[in-house]
């Protein structure tokens, strides 16, 4: 079987398991199983579980005066209710549904915003609270507005009469019984194990039986196991998902100890892996590196989490599970994406960036990848995610991952993962005077018969970054398709100009300068694209090493930081 014919039958094969998975969920959600949602009302909310997520107070102005700015969208409704607007994008739909915005109104403190909140509450339930359909009602959504309305309780019913606060209840009730049934069909991943977090801060917030919070416990635990993984990344290799995660979980352990309950040991466990991957995924001017979905970095929101973190200590240099490996030496840092792609039904956002590296110096980028941007056209997604947007070697204008990029397809599973590295192999080469790595991918041995190998090493001062790039020809390959092109994209705020001896130097704002150089092949400066800039994509600019596999099998580079005029 060719491998064109494999990855369609295992695409098709995705396919099927999806629609099955929806026909179980819509027969779930159905009028044959809707009576399952009815019971009995809580009689109150036992405790607010606290909310690390970011507030400001302005939004909560905005929202009042009918402006409603989410997911990278401003809408402004003419006195006309949020929940009633047609032709928003579908992420601006499911961040209005998913009420996380509550904890705006929570930070203006007011009696205004108080009773703002409960209108928009009561407006929903009156529109969306009978009727399970549409985004209001996908799992994920429910999900996060059960969180919310559990955290933001007490602003909602701040003041509120007995119907509101009756009917508030009820309809809490409704969604975690259907969030309940629910979950065991969600698809793989975050969202899914949110569900679980949210049925287990529900079980704890609200009157509820003790078989009830065991069960909750149960099933957060099997799924904290099966998604966090032993060096504490998440299995969709994301380190946003990471970030995501642990707002909802950290708030969940306080929430087992403000009601005197032992949480499990699995989310205790999870806790402590996770906060020392979220620092080793971090620069040291606090932004994430830009791997498999990660975009912008909001400093303050990464803050907030590590204050929870005790160890303070140095981050970790090796996450083997997670697939990535951090050089740290004096004053520079460089990030690699050194893993397999991660399973193909929490792949979704996954890039075709193996091998690929961020290196920054003091709190200054130089070397990143290009990032996403999350809430951009959806054309450029595919861009963003191909090799050629990371800071690696690509074979013949092809990326070493393939996605699905049909229509149909996509609107079923998301532009899933479909192809990639079968075989990445790593180990350290640390030293007393450096560390360093070599890693390798066959995702082009396939398609081309070629292997490429990486070999980083980073000196004890962190003023020099060396590497050689290989490309190992195995049977039957042939030197009519080896076109690479070694790719190094720079920051936006980089300025790249020739010194007097034509070697490229790499200006940051701060005056730190790195020299590069490649003797084996004359770099070329092209144009590239940041998509992770805080206000959108910015204009950047990218060095290049063009050449034949087969006529240079291996190429080395450096980057040699600069000090006084003799550089």
């Amino acid at each position: 079987m060719s491998i064109a014919t494999g990855n369609t039958a295992d695409l098709w094969a995705l396919v099927a398991k999806e629609l099955w998975r929806k026909a179980r969920r819509r027969l779930r959600g159905g009028p044959v199983y809707r009576w399952r949602f009815a019971g009995r009302t809580p009689e109150r909310v036992l405790i607010a579980p606290p909310d690390l997520r970011l507030a400001d107070q302005q939004i909560a102005l905005e929202i009042y005066y009918g402006r409603y700015p989410f997911a990278g969208q401003m809408i402004e409704t003419g006195g006309q209710s949020p929940f009633q607007i047609e032709g928003a994008n579908r992420e601006w739909q499911r961040s209005l549904h998913s009420f996380r915005w509550l904890r705006h109104m929570r930070a203006a403190g007011t009696e205004l915003a108080a009773a703002n909140a409960r209108a928009l509450v009561g407006d929903w339930i009156a529109s969306h609270g009978g009727r399970i359909s549409g985004t209001a009602w996908e799992p994920a959504v429910v999900a996060r507005r059960i969180i919310a309305w559990l955290q933001h309780s007490s602003v909602v019913l701040q003041g509120a009469e007995l119907p509101f606060y009756r009917g508030y209840l009820k309809s809490l009730a409704v969604q975690i019984r259907y969030l309940r049934s629910m979950a065991r069909e969600m698809t793989d991943g975050e969202e899914k194990l949110r569900a679980r977090i949210a049925l287990a801060f529900s079980a704890l917030s609200l009157p509820a039986s003790p078989s009830a919070l065991r069960n909750a416990t149960r099933n957060l635990a099997e799924e904290l196991e099966r998604q966090i993984l032993p060096d504490g990344g998440h299995i969709s290799r994301n380190p946003l998902a990471v970030l995501e995660l642990l707002a909802d979980l950290l708030p969940l352990r306080q929430t087992y100890a403000n009601q005197a309950e032992s949480p499990p040991e699995a989310l205790i466990g999870a806790i402590d892996r996770m906060l020392p991957a979220l620092r080793f995924f971090r620069h040291r001017d606090g932004s994430m590196a830009r791997f498999n979905g990660m975009g912008v970095t909001i400093h303050d929101r990464i803050a907030a989490i590590l204050r929870h973190d005790d160890t303070a200590g140095a981050p970790l240099l090796h996450a083997p599970y997670s697939g990535y490996e951090r050089l740290s030496m004096g004053a520079t840092t460089v990030i690699a994406d050194t893993g397999l792609p991660p399973p193909s039904q929490v792949s979704d956002k996954a890039h075709a960036g193996c091998l690929s590296l961020e290196m920054s110096s003091g709190r200054q980028h130089f070397i990143v990848n290009a990032g996403i941007d999350a809430y951009g056209s959806e054309e450029f997604r595919p861009l963003s995610r191909a090799t050629a947007a990371h800071s690696t070697a690509g074979l013949n204008d092809t990326s070493s991952a393939r996605f699905s990029h049909s229509p149909r397809v996509n609107g079923l599973l998301g532009a899933r993962l479909i192809r990639g590295p079968r075989s990445v192999t790593s180990h350290r080469t640390d030293t007393h005077g450096m560390q360093g790595f070599i890693a390798s991918h066959d995702g082009y041995v396939p398609l081309f018969g070629i292997r490429h190998e990486r070999e980083v090493a980073l000196s004890a001062e962190g003023t020099l970054l060396s590497g050689t790039d290989r490309f190992l020809h195995g049977d039957g390959a042939s030197g009519r398709h080896d076109a690479v092109t070694i790719r190094f994209h720079l920051h936006p705020e980089i300025e790249l100009y020739r010194d007097d001896r034509g070697r490229l130097v790499l200006a940051a704002p701060n005056g730190d300068r790195w020299v590069f150089t490649s003797h084996e092949v004359a770099p070329q400066v092209e144009e590239s694209i940041f998509f992770a800039g805080l206000g959108g994509p910015r204009r950047s600019r990218q060095i290049v090493l063009a050449f034949k596999a087969s006529q240079l099998p291996e190429v080395n580079w450096q980057f040699v930081e600069a000090h006084g005029s003799a550089y």
